[in-house]
């Protein structure tokens, strides 16, 4: 080893491939594990895997493997792991006799089968409005705090999924345990795997963890498994990212994210979906500063993805849960998955919901007349039923055929809503009513 800046380390006369793990020797026997990220002249550039300390100049750099493994099996199921695939929840070693690269290339486009069935995520607005299908890709969009964690922990407990895969990436050390217990629960973590990289470890373990999650999920697609993958967050991934990039000399372009963040994330989305196999469904949490949906992150994951959930710090506000700003979300196959019926009725009720929203000043300040616009009649008549609909308890579990059966009867009582006389006269006096701020006419 010949220099040491920032968080990166150069060796000379070390020419293996960028990804080789290597292991530098420190004092008293100890070693620390690096990865190869670069090269600059003569010289190889390696990010440590754990702490500097102790690493000095002319320490030895030797060669561990130039191809990455990962061991996985049936036995990571109920497991908490870290990126490199060990656990880390205190439980005996399990045997892993499969081993799947960390990085593999995504299904074929040729290859690829039409998604074509409807998976149950367990949330009644996701299956109802946003309805996911088996082998989809779609991002929540959320700022902190406004409940992605606890939405992320129904999904996972209440999904139709044969296997759900948890990546935690660059999560705080104490809401790992949080989201275990209290959002996962005993039930969700049967049939699950959490891969688990805190904000405390280097960013080369923060991205792997991403990989690693990915490449779990993976295997289990290929062995028939519809799977259910939740990456939180996509943000902290690509902060990783940004962090190796720079350290590997790297210039930062857009916002100080180099180059290197937007060709892994289109690599990283696209090993979810479906295969000939098995599919697996991807939910990427995706955190964005001050509500703002187009900073750079934010704006190519939803042009990656099969759709885009909002989450709404209004809503969250109004202890309205899941705060999913509806008008601003949308399933791209939701249309291709789902009958008719289904589909009709969801665009009813975007329809109410974007007319309460268009007029909701004049109707908030009493100024709206009824019986001036129908549409918006119904939208405030309906008001409570849709939000009642979306609306659902942490612990309320909803099935598809639940979400579909109470969408279709809700648009089917506001087609048959007519106004009754009581409300038809209060409307006519209204309209006699003078307006506000003008003066009633003598005669």
């Amino acid at each position: 080893m010949v220099q040491s800046v920032g968080v990166s380390i150069t060796a000379q006369g070390f020419p293996v491939p960028v990804g080789s793990l290597a292991e530098i020797e420190v004092d008293h026997g100890r070693k620390v594990m690096a990865e190869v990220i670069g090269f600059k002249n003569d010289a190889t550039i390696l990010f440590p895997l754990g702490q500097k300390e102790g690493i000095r100049r002319g320490a030895v750099v030797r060669l561990c493997r130039t191809v990455r493994w990962l061991p996985v099996g049936e036995e990571l199921l109920g497991r908490v792991v870290d990126a490199q695939g060990h656990p880390i929840d205190g439980k005996p070693k399990p045997l892993l006799r499969d081993r799947v690269l960390y990085e593999q290339a995504p299904p074929h486009p040729c290859e690829r089968p039409r998604i074509n069935e409807v998976l149950s995520t367990g949330v009644r607005a996701i299956d109802g409005l946003l309805t996911c299908g088996k082998g989809q890709r779609l991002g929540i969009f959320s700022a902190a705090g406004v409940g992605k964690s606890v939405l992320l922990g129904m999904m996972a407990r209440y999904t139709a999924a044969d296997v759900i895969v948890v990546g935690l990436v660059g999560e705080r050390g104490r809401e790992v345990n949080d989201f275990i217990e209290r959002d996962l629960g005993v039930e969700g973590l049967k049939k699950s795997i959490v891969v688990v990289a805190t904000s405390a470890e280097p960013a080369i373990l923060r991205v792997q963890a991403a990989y690693t999650a990915s490449a779990i999920a993976e295997y289990f697609r290929d062995q028939g498994k519809d799977v259910l993958l939740l990456i939180d967050s996509l943000t902290r991934f690509a902060l990783a990212q940004r962090e190796i990039g720079l350290a590997a000399g790297e210039p930062p372009t857009t916002r100080g994210y180099p180059p290197s963040v937007f060709a892994l994330l289109p690599r990283l989305v696209e090993r979810a979906g479906r295969s000939a196999r098995g599919t697996i469904t991807a939910f990427y949490t995706v955190l964005v500063e001050g509500d703002d949906l187009d900073e750079p992150v934010a704006d190519t994951v939803r042009g990656l993805l099969d759709g885009h959930i909002v989450l709404s710090r209004r809503l969250a506000g109004r202890g309205h849960f899941p705060a999913i700003d509806i008008l601003q979300s949308l399933s791209r196959l939701m249309p291709d998955i789902v009958d008719p019926a289904h589909n009709r009725a969801a665009m009813r009720i975007r329809e109410l919901l974007g007319l309460y929203r268009d007029h909701e000043d004049v109707i908030t300040l009493g100024v709206y007349r009824r019986g001036s616009h129908p549409g918006v009649d119904r939208a405030i008549q309906f008001r409570d039923n849709i939000d009642a609909f979306l609306r659902q308890d942490v612990n309320q579990r909803a099935t598809y055929e639940e979400a579909r059966g109470a969408l279709l009867s809700l648009a089917e009582q506001i087609e048959n809503w007519k106004p009754d006389q009581q409300t038809a006269g209060t409307q006519r006096r209204d309209m006699e009513r003078p307006a506000v701020g003008t003066t009633p006419r003598r005669s």
